[in-house]
């Protein structure tokens, strides 16, 4: 009898045309498969080949797959376009929930903001991209949430698209209320077009995206074993 290997872990990030948040998540992709799981890379956008395609090339290879979106949150990309592309191949592939919200994240936010020079005065605005859709939102409330705990202050959220209040708006609200810095903490994945308009928002101090981090890399494998069979 043959012995049994665990499904491919297929990462589906977004896509993105700058060149350091591909190498984000082909980073992040390395060192994921450093920990033991066979890893294949797909996208859902900007970038091929996508995960249709990846997906159907796998299965027809004789492999069981577990896609893991290395997406923040859920929206139209996890419960569209990766969700159709699943349930094209029944019992031979699995979706897993988007990597947010997380304790894990929120505790990588905290570190980014100490990082970034961020103190108790402060004000802080948990930057996100947005979606039209309100799971995604809820997603990085409870992120939030959990940052609020740690950092000892409630802090405020902001969307970059599609959903309010704008990072602008939420600068603004922090303002308005007495805060005399704020602090954005950049809840993106990489470095690209969200991101560089985060800078551009009105906060004193916008900081790094969540990069390349044990937490996240903690995050990616955990929703992979969450969505493996048990063993016999």
């Amino acid at each position: 009898m043959s012995e049994r290997r665990d499904p491919v872990l297929l990462l589906c990030a977004h896509g993105t045309d700058n060149l350091q948040g591909r190498a984000v998540v082909d980073t992040l992709a390395r060192l994921v498969a450093e920990r033991g799981v066979r890893v294949a890379q797909t996208w859902v956008d900007v970038q091929h080949p996508q995960v249709e395609e990846v997906l159907t090339g796998l299965v027809g290879a004789g492999e069981q797959v577990v896609v893991v979106p290395a997406l923040l949150s859920a929206g139209y990309h996890t419960q569209v376009d990766i969700a159709r592309a699943v349930a094209a191949h029944p019992g031979r592939a699995v979706a897993t929930g988007a990597l947010g919200p997380d304790p894990q994240l929120a505790a990588l936010l905290h570190r980014r903001l100490r990082e970034a020079g961020a103190g108790p005065s402060d004000a802080v605005v948990v930057a996100a991209a947005g979606s039209s859709r309100s799971d995604s939102a809820r997603d990085v409330r409870a992120v939030a949430d959990l940052l609020s705990q740690r950092w000892g202050s409630e802090v405020a959220v902001g969307f970059g698209a599609k959903a309010e209040p704008s990072v602008a708006q939420a600068v603004g609200a922090a303002r308005a209320g007495g805060a005399t810095r704020v602090v954005v903490a950049s809840y993106l994945l990489a470095p690209g077009y969200f991101h560089d308009r985060l800078l551009e928002q009105g906060a004193d101090v916008v900081t790094q995206p969540l990069g390349v981090a044990p937490e996240l890399v903690q995050v990616v494998l955990d929703r992979y074993r969450s969505a493996l069979p048990p063993a016999s």
